[in-house]
């Protein structure tokens, strides 16, 4: 049965994302609207508007290393067998075939990656399923991989809703900020400032991630960073009406807030830096802040510039929480893993060398279906 209001009392079943035919990167538009901030410095010569601008065109696909992408299929496999052996239900997507073919929308078509970070693309609130509109043409249909565990829930009596999805022309975007953080998306190429037109043009359109979230039992925190987001936001709202409390955060990142920010156990947060307290909601700017120290270079494997990094230095607060006690974390963290233990948690380390080239942590691979607690009020 689903049920799962938070990040932090005790986990009985989860989703465990699978690394199965990850390969690359499709590099359009999209794709580089979403990871701007993190692919700075980066070969960007098929980024927006020259992809957009000539037809004949197709976007450029940004081959990953196969020695990386089989030790990622490797820690990620441990880590479902690492849940397995707590006592935790593990369930896991349909692979993605190693043959599969390209996905394919109103005006725009795009290389599926696997459902990998699970997170992302679905929001889990009690008892339903949120499938989530996404932002990235490749992910479009991310979520077909998860639905035979979602039936499987279904069947025992949760709602699965599907948010309204967008159809990701040029212009559905909001871009606002990215135009305010003055990137070229990444390289020497164009400000984004000409979106190109379609007949296919509805306006901007909500688009939002799962992993955007941060569940706190009747409460929920949001991030919005562009009006893509505060669409879908407006949408959360109208239906949950009087289930969960709705609080937005205004640009405390690009998009993902699990990386900046987690709840360990009621009154206690993870955080990146102690000054995210003033953009919380008033009741809880009280609780307690633990920030980790700075990551050391020598925690992350070395690239060369064959090699697309998608996520900051600090990916590793993406912490996975089995109960209030006990924290999955990256092996490669010392700092952070004496502070968790300084702070009264028992970690449980893990090995997962490539987050910074898959965009993830332990807690954007997985998505909680069943944890003991309910919609309590922690304010």
């Amino acid at each position: 049965m689903l049920n799962s209001y938070d990040d932090f009392t005790p986990l009985n079943e989860i989703i465990v994302g699978s690394a199965e035919n990850y390969v690359g990167h499709d590099r359009d538009l999209t794709f580089e609207l979403f990871f701007h901030e993190s692919i700075g410095g980066y070969r960007s010569d098929w980024a927006y508007p020259r992809l957009a601008a000539h037809a004949s065109e197709q976007a450029e696909t940004w081959k990953i290393g196969k020695q990386y992408t089989e030790e990622l299929h490797e820690d990620v496999e441990n880590l479902a067998a690492t849940l397995t052996s707590l006592g935790i239900t593990v369930h896991r997507p349909l692979p993605l075939p190693e043959d599969a073919l390209p996905i394919a929308g109103l005006g725009w078509q795009a290389a599926p990656i696997p459902a990998l970070n699970v997170r992302d693309n679905t929001l889990i609130l009690g008892d339903e399923i949120i499938e989530t509109p996404p932002a990235i043409r490749s992910r479009y249909l991310e979520t077909r991989l998860l639905s035979k565990v979602f039936r499987s829930y279904f069947d025992t009596g949760a709602r699965w809703t599907t948010m309204p999805r967008p159809t990701l022309t040029d212009r559905s975007f909001d871009l606002s900020y990215a135009q305010s953080a003055a990137t070229t998306l990444g390289g020497p190429t164009e400000p984004i400032t000409d979106p190109q037109p379609s007949p296919y043009d509805v306006g901007v359109e909500m688009m939002l991630d799962g992993a955007q979230v941060l569940r706190l039992g009747q409460d929920l925190i949001v991030n919005v960073a562009q009006d893509n987001h505060r669409l879908a936001v407006d949408w959360l709202t109208r239906h949950l009406k009087d289930r969960f409390r709705v609080h937005t955060v205004y640009r405390m990142a690009d998009n993902h807030i699990d990386s900046m920010l987690l709840a360990l156990r009621p009154g206690v947060f993870l955080a990146r830096h102690a000054g995210l307290r003033d953009m919380l909601p008033a009741p809880f700017r009280s609780w307690k802040f633990i920030v980790p120290p700075e990551p050391e270079p020598g925690q992350f494997p070395v690239y060369t510039d064959a090699e697309l990094l998608l996520t900051s230095p600090y990916i590793d607060i993406n912490v996975l929480s089995l109960d209030e006690e006990r924290v999955l974390v990256n092996a490669d963290c010392p700092g952070l893993i004496k502070t968790l233990e300084n702070e009264g948690f028992t970690v449980i380390p893990l090995q997962h060398r490539h987050r910074r080239l898959f965009g993830g942590g332990a807690h954007c691979f997985t998505l909680d279906t069943h944890r003991a607690g309910g919609p309590v009020d922690y304010r």
